[in-house]
């Protein structure tokens, strides 16, 4: 690693640290209903919002209400984009004329960015009109952002609160996590990106003459609001087939600066949340600390496996052909293996270079940590309870090392939990194997392929860890607008996102019930190194029992072929 790496590596971190521990402190005061800077604005509009539809932000539920209505939103949310994108070639903000989506690409699109999945199997800029990209996915990318961390704010108080079936209001935190938290953060960050040279306009796409004497068409469009919130949100949807490595999305190394911060900022923030809403920083640090460790695991094997680069090209005499394949010579390898492990730390499917052209075990981190369920700080608020799963396992298995029951918080893990816990991790597992091994077993699967080899089962799997992790994120080198994988994708999306999501419910409405045990000398500290060291571990041990034979047949043996002298 040159110096120059390493710093600006060692800037991003320090800088997105300093600004999460205040921001984890605000948003712990906002699910604690203590006063904010924002509830001058926000909380006429809250009561507004209220009125409107009906609903009792005060009154309390137990899980099975809180999941009902979370489902019943996700469900007309759906239905409801489904339908616009369906008819979207005969409304307004149409400047292209675009047509209506096929309807499996349409209920693909629709399942994608309600789950806070993201994936496209389409190009933005020659699809979708300027009414469905505010109207329809923006609109999502606020929704299914803010649905995920009312799911871990629920979790948070079921660990918390004792002797009681209520875990809060989902209407109310839904309201909150748009208003308080994205909203105001995406506007800030909507005009900061527009100052470097991000379009937000509502043009007509320009026709333009080059130097070379031949026309080009650019795409124009809303396009830094978009940009906001698909990071903020850890959504990942972007407004161009590029994504960001498209130059009006993300023009300059500081907006790519800006976005990874983006990025990353709400997941980290969190685990500060949960420590300020324990009354014990000390939890929030330990996960904190664990994440933290494991994302400059995967970082460190990315940038060292792309700084090698392709020994198969390096022959050919350019000037860092080896190591810039696939990547903007904007941002150089460093960001481009920083932005690729953090989109997929998080369950954001945003890229600033092509995954597909990463080197195999440049491209294994990306993959492995969305087969790990993104609790690598992870999606807003679905990281943070996904890790808490592990955390409940991991204390499961410190009970039965020293024979003793196991206690979380001082309360006591039983079987319940445990299986909720255990169902939860192992649902997108299954569906990312089951999936795979499905696609290659069939033309429909096969043949959307670009590559033979390990490289083509590395398109599959990594498909199918994208859509059951709900990242969004794609190797780009499997054609997957088709009905087989616009469907089995969309399964594979609603079943990673929901059924994690009710388990985690449960756990939190069981938790809530329990009376809390004063430590003892017994107990176990959850508030040390030691603690955050071996839930590191087991997030790792977990993986690799799962995953590790469908990545020896990817990414691991085209590595060593590559490294013989063969290409796919």
């Amino acid at each position: 690693m040159t110096s120059n790496d390493f710093i600006q590596m060692l800037v991003y971190f320090f800088v997105l640290i300093a600004l999460a521990i205040p921001l984890g402190g605000y948003m712990a005061k906002v699910y604690q209903g203590e006063k904010t800077i924002m509830d001058r604005v926000m909380g006429p509009l809250e009561r507004l919002i209220y009125r409107i539809c009906g609903i009792d932000g005060g009154k309390e539920m137990n899980w099975w209400e809180y999941a009902l209505s979370l489902l019943a939103f996700s469900f007309v949310g759906i239905i409801s984009l489904f339908l616009l994108l369906l008819v979207q070639g005969h409304l307004p903000l149409n400047p292209q004329g675009f047509g209506g989506l096929n309807w499996d690409l349409a209920w693909n699109t629709a399942v994608s960015f309600n789950t806070n999945t993201n994936w496209q199997a389409y190009a933005g800029e020659s699809t979708m009109s300027y009414l469905s990209q505010m109207a329809g996915l923006t609109v999502h990318n606020f929704l299914s952002a803010a649905a995920g961390i009312a799911v871990v704010v629920a979790l948070i108080r079921g660990l918390s609160r004792h002797q009681t079936e209520s875990i809060g209001n989902f209407w109310s935190d839904l309201t909150r996590s748009a208003l308080w938290i994205l909203l105001p953060m995406s506007l800030v960050g909507a005009l900061l990106l527009v100052s470097q040279g991000v379009i937000q306009n509502l043009s007509p796409y320009l026709t333009v003459h080059t130097l070379q004497g031949t026309s080009q068409t650019l795409a124009m469009g809303p396009v830094a609001s978009q940009e906001a919130i698909k990071m903020f949100g850890t959504n990942g949807g972007g407004f161009f087939n590029a994504n960001s490595a498209h130059p009006f999305e993300n023009p300059t190394p500081f907006t790519n600066l800006l976005e990874m911060l983006f990025l990353l900022i709400i997941p980290v923030a969190l685990t500060f949340s949960f420590g300020k809403m324990l009354k014990d920083s000390k939890q929030g640090k330990v996960i904190f600390g664990a994440m933290l460790v494991l994302l400059l695991l995967m970082v460190g094997t990315t940038y060292s496996a792309e700084i090698a680069g392709n020994p198969l090209i390096s022959h050919i005499g350019i000037t860092g052909s080896s190591v810039m394949e696939g990547k903007e010579v904007r941002f150089g390898v460093v960001n481009s293996a920083l932005f690729a492990t953090i989109t997929t730390a998080t369950s954001c499917g945003a890229v600033n270079a092509m995954h597909d052209s990463l080197t195999p075990l440049g491209g294994l981190p990306p993959m492995l940590q969305m087969m790990l369920g993104e609790v690598v700080f992870g999606g807003v608020g679905s990281g943070l309870y996904a890790m808490l799963l592990f955390v409940i396992l991991t204390v499961f298995i410190i009970g039965l090392m020293v024979g003793r029951t196991p206690e979380y918080l001082g309360k006591k893990i039983q079987s319940f939990e445990m299986k909720m816990a255990i169902l939860a991790v192992l649902i997108p597992s299954a569906c990312i194997l089951l999936g795979s091994a499905l696609a290659v077993l069939i033309p429909a699967g096969t043949s959307a392929i670009a590559n033979p080899g390990p490289h083509g089962l590395s398109e599959i799997l990594y498909a199918f860890s994208s859509a059951s992790a709900n990242n969004g994120s794609a190797f780009a080198g499997l054609s997957a607008n088709t009905v087989f994988y616009n469907i089995i994708l969309s399964v594979c999306m609603l079943i990673g996102r929901f059924g994690p999501i009710i388990l985690v419910l449960a756990i939190a409405g069981s938790m809530a019930g329990k009376k809390i045990t004063p430590a003892g000398a017994g107990t176990f500290q959850t508030t040390g190194g030691l603690f955050s060291g071996l839930l590191a571990g087991v997030v790792l041990i977990v993986g690799a029992l799962t995953f590790f034979p469908a990545l020896a047949l990817g990414p691991i043996v085209e590595h060593l072929l590559m490294l013989a002298g063969k290409a796919f």
